[in-house]
């Protein structure tokens, strides 16, 4: 599969990589077909003009080059936006950017937008803010796809919370003393 020079350079040398400290809001998404998962940090503070902007973003991505790739480029592009500009970053903007990618994966970078706008939807929710109807119908989307995803793992996720449950009510095993 090839790659852009610029997705290349975005995989070995990601931007902004990392969970913030104090971050106010993250995005978490998934995709069911792959398994890559995103989570996207921003930290949203007033500027001069009282106007809410994205003053920091980070990001933690388990996934293949694309994602990681896609991850970093959408917290460049969302760096020092409003968060009305941020709402508007798609996965084109996002690919674009990266001077394209493989059809196989787009939905790379439809997961970094994803994860971008589920940040400021949360940060929104906490705020108090009236949800613009173009954010509210993305995060309704990524909602129907994460239950998918919780649903397709469910087994798996029960069987490990049951491990622990065994784990935690078994004394732990040290050193003897003889």
């Amino acid at each position: 599969m090839m790659y852009s020079e610029r997705v290349v350079e975005h995989f070995r040398h990601p931007h902004n990589m990392g969970k913030l400290a104090d971050y106010s809001a993250v995005g978490k998404v998934g995709n069911i077909l792959c398994g890559d998962v995103m989570w996207l940090y921003i930290r949203v503070e007033s500027d001069d003009r009282g106007r809410d902007v994205v003053a920091d973003v980070s990001w933690e991505t388990f996934g293949c080059t694309a994602a990681i790739a896609t991850s970093s480029m959408v917290s460049d592009l969302a760096k020092g936006k409003t968060l009305d500009e941020a709402i508007a970053i798609t996965n084109r903007d996002v690919a674009d950017e990266l001077g394209g990618l493989p059809p196989v994966k787009m939905h790379c970078s439809a997961l970094a937008a994803d994860a971008l706008s589920e940040a400021i939807y949360e940060y929104m929710t906490k705020e108090g803010r009236a949800i613009p109807a173009a954010l509210r119908e993305r995060h309704e989307h990524v909602q129907k796809d994460m239950a998918k995803l919780e649903e397709r793992y469910k087994a798996f996720l029960d069987r490990d919370a049951a491990k622990a449950e065994k784990d935690d009510s078994q004394p732990a095993a040290g050193p003897s003393c003889s």
